[in-house]
């Protein structure tokens, strides 16, 4: 793996602002706080220029999520798509779960019948495979759901099932936004 993929640098700093400074990484200087270019469907559309480098991103909150054994607290989850010019990144997909993923352990992310390996750090998950990352979006353009299944440090297993309704918009003004 690479070392931790650097949307990782800016993704916690941009969901805190998001979250009205919740505890999801540093404080953003003013002028860096993510501008919401469009809500579509279950999908938003963003940019923000944290350290001065712009980024774009699609976000989805899940539509349904399930812990075993039940009623496990946990915090908010994520489902982000970023593209990254200053990096020549584009369309990187990750999730924040919402607690620490349990340390050596894969998700899953699985769209209809495509499944993907998803390695995990801390409370962060991202393809394991970045060869398969176009087959997993175009297949999240095409799908009507993902699935994120993962194991928390602690032992509990979770399913989160995201929307892609409003994706494609989504990910089409994102990468408008950063040509």
């Amino acid at each position: 793996m690479s070392a931790m993929r650097s949307v990782w640098a800016a993704a916690p700093a941009v969901l805190a602002v998001m979250l009205g400074g919740g505890g999801a990484g540093p404080a953003l200087a003013q002028g860096d706080q993510p501008t919401l270019l469009g809500q579509y469907a279950d999908w938003s559309a963003y940019t923000a220029s944290p350290a001065g480098k712009k980024i774009c991103f699609a976000l989805a909150k899940p539509k349904s999520s399930q812990t075993n054994p039940p009623n496990r607290p946990r915090d908010p989850a994520y489902l982000f798509i970023s593209t990254r010019p200053a990096e020549n990144v584009r369309n990187e997909v990750s999730v924040i779960i919402g607690y620490p993923f349990k340390p050596s352990t894969d998700a899953t992310a699985e769209i209809g019948t495509a499944k993907f390996a998803m390695y995990t750090q801390n409370d962060g998950a991202w393809i394991k495979n970045v060869a398969e990352e176009a087959r997993m979006i175009e297949a999240m353009r095409k799908g009507a759901d993902l699935t994120v299944k993962g194991t928390s440090g602690r032992g509990t297993q979770t399913t989160d099932q995201f929307s892609l309704k409003g994706l494609s918009q989504a990910l089409d003004r994102a990468e408008a936004e950063c040509k």
